[in-house]
């Protein structure tokens, strides 16, 4: 009877104000003059049990690193049971490819046994073109500077709650990133921005970077390429990828 009273109200209330417009002579317009039809949005497979949607570019599918280049060029982390894992001192990834506008979808793993503290604890990093790094920690239970730990921007934004699983346990970054952009004389016209979900979690909302991830100091803005490649890096910590893919946006 109540949800009656409530169509009933929102009925009278809409022939009202239609009243209304047509007793002050404003015709409303027909609804077709507000639809939209074309461009038809292309139709994309989304992804099914975390795989990758159609239109992604799978960059590690667990079985080899044809994506990657390592510091010598060829790649020198080790690949196993669908994932591929730092050696400490063999350097960092870098994708083949460089990318600006991306959203980004990033499996990750910290050893199951606890080593270190701090920062030393399960320590990497995913940097968007190889500049502007969301952090991997182990976060759970290990205190530390805070715009320092799991899913904070490096150095430059706290993340909005601690989302963090256990030592040992996959860890997911959805990343939705906007490269910034330059004028002609290498001014910056716009700074970059990135939303960052944790485990599902939403913890950087839309935030806008200073600039490249520094470790020293206060991060400044220089001109760089439209597209650049993604980096993984090595912290000398075992920590583990995989299921990684990517969408130019």
């Amino acid at each position: 009877m109540l949800r009656d009273r409530r169509s009933m109200a929102g009925g009278l209330i809409l022939s009202v104000l239609m009243a209304a417009a047509s007793a002050s002579g404003q015709e409303l317009p027909p609804p077709e003059k507000t639809e939209v039809w074309k461009p038809v949005p292309a139709t994309v497979d989304p992804s099914r049990h975390g795989q990758a949607p159609s239109d992604a570019i799978v960059l590690f599918d667990g079985k080899d690193l044809s994506e990657w280049r390592g510091r010598d060029g060829e790649p020198g982390w080790k690949v196993a049971d669908g994932a591929m894992t730092v050696v400490p001192g063999a350097g960092n990834l870098t994708t083949k490819r460089g990318f600006g506008d991306v959203q980004l979808h990033v499996e990750w793993r910290t050893p199951a046994e606890i080593v270190g503290e701090s920062q030393g604890r399960g320590n990497s990093g995913v940097f968007l073109m190889g500049l502007y790094e969301v952090q991997v920690l182990d976060s759970w239970q290990n205190p530390t500077y805070v715009n320092g730990q799991a899913a904070s921007v490096y150095k430059q934004h706290v993340p909005l709650v601690n989302a963090s699983r256990g030592p040992g346990e996959w860890q997911t970054y959805d990343i939705i990133f906007t490269a910034p952009r330059f004028d002609a004389d290498g001014g910056l016209e716009s700074p970059a921005t990135v939303t960052v979900l944790h485990n599902g979690v939403l913890v950087q909302n839309h935030v806008k970077l200073e600039g490249p991830t520094v470790f020293r100091g206060a991060p400044r803005y220089e001109a760089h390429a439209d597209r650049l490649p993604l980096m993984l890096q090595d912290h000398r910590n075992e920590v583990s990828y995989r299921n990684i893919w990517i969408r130019e946006l």
